[in-house]
């Protein structure tokens, strides 16, 4: 998250509401594909980390073989091949989260092209996500198909050992999702019951006294003939972090269930629990010109998120008749948040005593969603149409109260503030927030010869409405728009498909225009993109290449004759290429590799002192980036069995530290670590049993980044030791 729209957002805390409007013959193989069973009678397939595959609305990706998924449902809502696909989509599997060990969302897509997840420095407290340079925590990050909402700095978290698939569709997606980010959606695909009996136990130890244990367990439920299974996953870490004072405490518990009467009907009910203990601040003082200091500004008495947040979902699927099925997801959800910080404000010439004040937020959210979808197979003469039509509804309630006051100073030579106790700020009155989404969509995916043909049109409607405090008046902003994709892909020869696609997305704005007095409109966005995917036939190995131009217009700008006033006739362009390749050569040897392009500036914007920034580089956005990452398994007749090496490089080039584009951060390369050895190579008795080191930076390169004049640290070395049992 940026410094500025922390700022912004406290601000809008303080005065008026604030927040963007803001899925009996038996053969189990763990981390790799496949899961068959003859009860019930149509074959379920999927990782035995999440179940059966569903036909698509929030089911998750298939056709998984170490780091390579085949189908995933996420671009169009269908069980599409990821080939078939016009727009560019990756996938992170669970074989892949394991090899890395991730512990957040964000380190989920540290090796995925197009995505950047470290604008804002080392900050454990939001899945901060920006795709071909645009932010999509706010409106682009789902849970098994449904968006997930986020207001203000309540951002719902996401448990990385929870999940089975991490989905990323880079441009716009608001022809199937409604109001979103133009750069594109992250998909997380919950794990989901298997009909097979397995368990799997964690124990991890690590840098900042990390200690954290990990529990997956599940099967059929005993004497339900098959029709029933289970799943239960749990996590409970206790870690500081290099944050001096900070804690990163988690606990997280995740029953599953599904009902499989037949081979065409399946309910999956998903639940969570989860509480977190997080740093209130990763800020570290900032000298002028662009510096960061090593002054920490968080204060171990006064400085912790504590977040608790809960889901209830389900997902519902009948299948008529061959090719006549329909769905219905739906989950309801509440995060609660208690955020205290103390910040340094400014420090003496002698630098021996700073100057502080403290802030607390309590926030809460509550949100439902609903999709309904009904998918159609059929042909008119030469043409096989996938046509499916869907209504889908989003409803939250958010509410905030905050207040700031001072701190005791604090000498910056011993790091002592005395002992002066520092007092809670006072509460002010609850700002309130309530928004309804409506979206009716339909698409038609139309095959003829060699052609895949792909059309969606989504007609929105969005009613939101805010009180900044009892007193003040309602504020009520309605939005309508309607959006869509067109894409055509031709198999130019087997598992070769060029593809070209236009696609377009909107975003409400909050606010009104003090001059006029009316409601901003919703930014609009537009992307042109082609490119070439291609899947060796005979191989567990894909390239995919793609260029896109995407504008975003209609968003706020400082009015040039007026400074206390807004006007949506700003514009940012982002344009450039990416090249990404997986593969799996053997059982257990994977490689990604992955390369990003990105020119992404202002057409039409202007700083908050009135300056034109019309031309610049947006700041913080890296122009080139390359990640790699390479696991080797050693055969069975090496006498290494049994032992997996592996290792990554991260490159992040320049970026302008601000929107002035005065100053440039430097490149920066990153290095990670992997070894691991499964004990089954000595004895069979120990067969399930594997330890893994992961380290993360592990030459320790310091570094820091800036984006819109503020900077911040990166993370540095960390190690975490696992002790892994399968069974």
């Amino acid at each position: 998250m940026s410094m500025r729209r922390i700022r912004f957002s406290l601000f809008l805390t303080a005065t008026a509401l604030a927040g963007p409007a803001a899925a009996q013959v038996s053969n189990v193989q763990l981390d790799e594909l496949s899961v068959e069973t003859t009860r019930p009678a149509a074959p379920v397939s999927g990782t035995i980390s999440g179940g059966a595959a569903t036909s698509g609305g929030g089911g998750g990706p298939s056709g998984i073989t170490g780091y390579v998924a085949r189908v995933s449902p996420t671009a169009t809502k269908t069980n599409t091949p990821l080939i078939e696909t016009p727009q560019s989509v990756s996938v992170v599997t669970r074989e892949q989260l394991n090899d890395r060990n991730v512990q957040t969302l964000t380190e989920a897509l540290a090796y995925t092209p197009g995505a950047a997840t470290e604008v804002s420095g080392f900050d454990p407290r939001f899945d901060a996500i920006v795709i071909r340079g645009f932010d999509t925590t706010y409106t682009g990050i789902y849970r098994d198909g449904l968006r997930q909402i986020a207001a203000n700095l309540t951002i719902p978290r996401i448990e990385p050992y929870g999940l089975d698939a991490v989905t990323i569709l880079r441009g716009p997606a608001s022809g199937l999702y409604g109001l979103g980010s133009p750069g594109g959606i992250l998909d997380a695909t919950s794990k989901r019951p298997v009909f097979q009996p397995f368990g799997e136990i964690w124990f991890q130890g690590g840098s900042y006294d990390r200690y954290q244990g990990n529990l997956d367990v599940g099967g059929p439920v005993p004497g339900s003939d098959g029709t029933m299974a289970y799943r239960l996953i749990g996590v409970r870490r206790e870690s500081n972090t290099f944050l001096r004072g900070a804690k990163d405490d988690r606990l997280n518990i995740a029953p599953a269930f599904t009902w499989k009467p037949s081979a065409d009907t399946s309910l999956t009910l998903l639940g969570e629990y989860q509480a977190t203990t997080l740093p209130g601040t990763a800020f570290f003082y900032n000298d002028p010109g662009f510096r960061v200091t090593r002054y920490y500004t968080g204060d171990a008495r006064f400085n912790d998120t504590n977040q608790e947040q809960y889901r209830i979902g389900y997902a519902f699927e009948h299948r008529v008749t061959p090719d006549l099925i329909v769905r219905q997801n739906f989950r309801h959800s509440g995060t609660f948040v208690d955020f205290k910080y103390v910040s340094i404000n400014s420090i003496n010439d002698s630098r021996t005593i700073g100057t502080r004040s403290t802030g607390r937020l309590r926030e809460a959210l509550h949100q439902e969603t609903l999709d309904n979808q009904v998918e159609a197979h059929f042909t008119t003469g030469p043409v096989a149409h996938t046509l499916l039509a869907g209504l889908d509804y989003a409803h939250y309630t958010f509410g905030t109260r905050a207040g700031f006051g001072d701190a005791p100073d604090i000498n910056l030579l011993t790091r002592n503030s005395g002992t002066q106790p520092i007092p809670s700020p006072i509460l002010g009155s609850t700002a309130r927030q309530v928004q309804d989404q409506l979206g009716l969509y339909m698409q038609d995916q139309a095959r003829f010869g060699d052609f895949v043909l792909t059309l969606n049109g989504r007609q929105d409607w969005v009613f939101q409405a805010s009180r900044a405090a009892p007193e003040r008046a309602l504020q009520r902003q309605d939005d309508t728009a309607f959006t869509g994709r067109v894409g055509l892909g031709y198999n130019l020869a087997p598992g070769l498909v060029p593809y070209a696609s236009y696609a377009t997305a909107f975003a409400p704005q909050p606010g009104i225009s003090v001059v006029t007095r009316k409601p901003f409109k919703p930014t609009a966005s537009d992307q042109i993109e082609a490119g070439v995917k291609y899947l060796i036939p005979g191989t567990n190995i894909q390239a995919a290449f793609a260029g896109f131009d995407i504008v975003q217009s209609s968003i706020l700008r400082t009015d040039p004759t007026n400074p206390v006033n807004q006007i949506p006739t700003g514009a940012v362009h982002s344009h450039g290429f990416e090249a990404e390749m997986t593969a799996n050569l053997a059982p257990s040897t994977n490689l990604t590799l992955a390369y990003t392009h990105l020119d992404i500036r202002y057409l039409r914007q202007t700083s908050a002192t009135g300056q034109p920034l019309d031309g610049n580089f947006v700041s913080g956005i890296p122009g080139d980036s390359y990640t790699s990452f390479l696991t080797y398994a050693f055969p069975a007749f090496s006498p290494l069995r049994g032992l997996t090496l592996g290792g990554g490089i991260r490159y992040r080039g320049t970026s302008y530290a601000d929107d002035a584009n005065t100053v440039r951060n430097p490149t920066v390369t990153q290095f990670d670590a992997l070894v691991a050895y499964d004990f089954a190579a000595i004895d069979p008795k120990y067969q399930g049993l594997r330890a893994q080191i992961n380290g993360f930076n592990i030459f320790d390169r310091t570094y820091a980044t800036c984006q819109y004049s503020y900077c911040y640290r990166g993370a540095p070395a960390t190690v975490i030791g696992s002790l892994i049992y399968r069974w």
